[in-house]
């Protein structure tokens, strides 16, 4: 079992910068593809990027160019750096690992089904 807790999240101003995290505990031993997704009422759930185990990145079209997905291995610790946040960017954000592919992601975006743990989100908030 692996338990994901993420935080860093809050309210940002369009332009603005936010920096989530999300903190793994539990079977860290075993190789996961990484991803953060996000999800606002009455929608799917978005996949936004992947991190696999050897540290290669995928992203989403949606945030391309202004989202970083990073990992600090020694601390267990996924981040999300959120830079030039738009108000289309208000979500409630999860992450979420997948441990089937030995820590290769095969999938951009990320696709819901293919994650078995989940964390339970923090809201992000911009405003105009």
């Amino acid at each position: 079992q692996l338990q994901l807790v993420e935080s860093g999240g809050g309210s940002a101003q369009a332009g603005g910068s936010l920096r989530l995290s999300c903190a793994a505990s539990g079977s860290i031993y075993s190789r996961y593809c990484m991803a953060w997704f996000r999800q606002t009422p009455g929608k799917e759930r978005e996949g936004l990027t992947t991190i696999d185990s050897e540290g290669s990145k995928a992203y989403a079209d949606s945030v391309k160019g202004r989202f970083i997905i990073s990992q600090d291995n020694a601390k267990n610790v996924l981040y999300l750096q959120m830079n030039s946040l738009k108000p289309e960017d208000t979500a409630m954000y999860f992450c979420a690992a997948d441990p089937a592919g030995g820590g290769h992601c095969y999938t951009s975006p990320p696709a819901r089904a293919d994650f078995r743990y989940w964390g339970q989100g923090t809201q992000v908030t911009v405003s105009s």
